[in-house]
């Protein structure tokens, strides 16, 4: 019996341990953030300025942008938890060659930005990032909001408090939460996680036309998780899903999600 009790008790303690591991090591499991300063001319990016925003405690946010063609909008990009705007260079040019302006901003810890990214951090900072694409004078009405993985839920929140012409959902999840408890069913994530996006709280406020993209085959977030969103987005009008067979993650441009978002794009211009 002793030997049963002290077993357990053992048990309990390694598990409290890996409780509080996790806790503090939760950043390091929700964003891969790369920090190398690269300019876009070193990527091949003409046309393509650097900017840089300066939060109210000082933190340096580094962001890329090009304008757009007369008569064209500009997609307002929040990318992924992964890698730097260097990695992004493939999607400005294709969006370029459109005709269409991109403004892709940095969270901090990536791409020279400073800070640390957070929640908060980041989508105060998103929030930054739209008034600087307004003081450059392209109006509200000329702003599609981008959301790629992660950044699907700093464009969810954005989206709520700004005016623009819609919202683009690329690989959505409806919380961090949910993923994390996918990945890590032994762990009380919900308990753990403080970085948590909760985009399926707050989709049905958003009232702008919406798009949800998803490959069907994505395995880092599951395309159910982007089919929830879309349903629980009641208030968007027009909305639309594109589900892509065979599509992953990070791949689905080639099964034709490009040639999907720039049909969404044109049809909010005859709008």
């Amino acid at each position: 019996m002793d030997l049963l009790k002290n077993a357990l008790v053992m048990l309990a303690g390694f598990y409290a341990l890996v409780l509080v591991v996790a806790w503090g090591a939760q950043r390091f499991l929700v964003y891969f953030p790369d920090a190398t300063h690269v300019e876009p001319s070193a990527v091949g990016l003409a046309g393509v300025s650097e900017r840089r925003l300066t939060a109210p405690d000082g933190v340096s946010l580094v962001a890329w942008y090009a304008p757009a063609r007369p008569g064209q909008p500009t997609l307002l990009y929040f990318h992924g938890n992964g890698g730097n705007l260097a990695n992004r260079a493939g999607v400005i040019r294709q969006v370029m060659s459109e005709g269409l302006g991109v403004y892709m901003m940095s969270y901090r810890g990536y791409s020279g930005s400073g800070g640390i990214p957070s929640e908060p951090e980041n989508i105060a900072d998103a929030r930054r990032a739209y008034a600087d694409l307004v003081a450059l004078g392209v109006r509200a009405g000329d702003i599609v909001l981008y959301g790629e993985s992660l950044g699907s839920g700093v464009a969810s929140q954005v989206a709520l408090d700004v005016a623009a012409a819609g919202l683009i959902l690329d690989s959505p999840f409806t919380s961090v939460v949910d993923i994390g408890a996918q990945n890590y069913p032994f762990l009380p994530v919900s308990w753990l996680i403080s970085h948590r996006y909760e985009t399926i709280r707050i989709i049905d406020k958003v009232r702008m036309p919406l798009l949800v993209v998803h490959g069907e085959a994505d395995r880092v977030v599951p395309v159910e998780m982007g089919r929830t969103v879309f349903a629980a987005a009641t208030q968007a009008t027009p909305k639309k899903l594109v589900t892509l067979p065979g599509a992953g993650h990070s791949n689905h441009t080639h099964y034709g999600s490009f040639e999907e978002i720039m049909a969404f794009v044109r049809e909010l211009r005859r709008a």
